[in-house]
């Protein structure tokens, strides 16, 4: 090997290690498919957390928390978010994935309603700029114009400077078919966050270029029953991935 591929290779993984440096990632996924009892059941929510973590641990930079069914209830998503969240940076990146029931106005937990509230002020703790909510959920687009607090969610996005990325509109619900390992979005969300998104090749994908994908992607498989919306106070070049 010439001295100049030596710099080369040098020079490369001196801009990996300052770019790694840069910003971790701190991540709560919660995913809730056996809820009490038998009626409200569902088939994927929990596979969809799962593959959300093992996605996101593929990264070096990364502190998680995983909650699924029964451990998902509301005293320890807070609990969870709380303390990974607390954790958090200026310039790193804080995300929550829910899969599970939703409501308009909030995502159900083992034991109950979680009221958007909940989650925005689960994180206002962290210092950082780079906040995102993903969520898998029937009706989950409704958050973007109310929520059973007081004040509207479109407000307290924007104050709490939260990235929301839903998986349906207020009206839709979110689908999945039979043999399918996640649904529609976390199939097409997983996907992107990999690599299918980043359309300059920089390794570094950000919102935009996540909704471009996950929108075209879930709107084409669901043949326009379901689109995703994505909203809240953030510039279009926000990271909310980083390889």
């Amino acid at each position: 090997m010439n001295i100049k591929k030596i710099l080369f290779l040098a020079i490369a993984m001196l801009l990996l290690v300052a770019t790694a440096a840069e910003s971790k990632i701190y991540l709560v996924a919660v995913g809730v498919s056996d809820y009490p009892g038998n009626k409200m059941d569902l088939r994927l929510p929990d596979k969809d957390a799962q593959t959300i973590a093992w996605l996101y641990a593929k990264n070096d930079k990364v502190k998680y928390a995983l909650l699924l069914n029964s451990d998902a209830t509301r005293k320890r998503v807070k609990a969870a978010m709380k303390k990974v969240f607390g954790e958090a940076q200026e310039k790193d990146i804080v995300v929550f994935f829910f899969s599970g029931h939703g409501y308009q106005g909030g995502f159900c937990a083992y034991d109950g309603i979680m009221d958007y509230s909940v989650i925005r002020n689960g994180m206002s703790s962290s210092k950082c700029k780079n906040k995102m909510i993903f969520a898998d959920a029937c009706f989950s687009g409704k958050i973007r114009t109310e929520g059973t607090s007081s004040q509207s969610s479109v407000s307290s996005a924007k104050k709490a400077n939260v990235m929301l990325f839903l998986s349906s509109r207020s009206n839709e619900t979110s689908l999945e078919r039979v043999g399918m390992t996640n649904g529609f979005f976390t199939t097409y969300l997983q996907k992107g966050l990999r690599g299918g998104a980043d359309a300059n090749r920089d390794r570094i994908i950000t919102a935009k270029e996540l909704y471009n994908y996950v929108h075209t992607g879930v709107s084409r498989a669901t043949r326009n029953r379901q689109h995703p919306v994505m909203w809240g106070n953030f510039p279009d070049n926000m990271p909310v991935m980083k390889w």
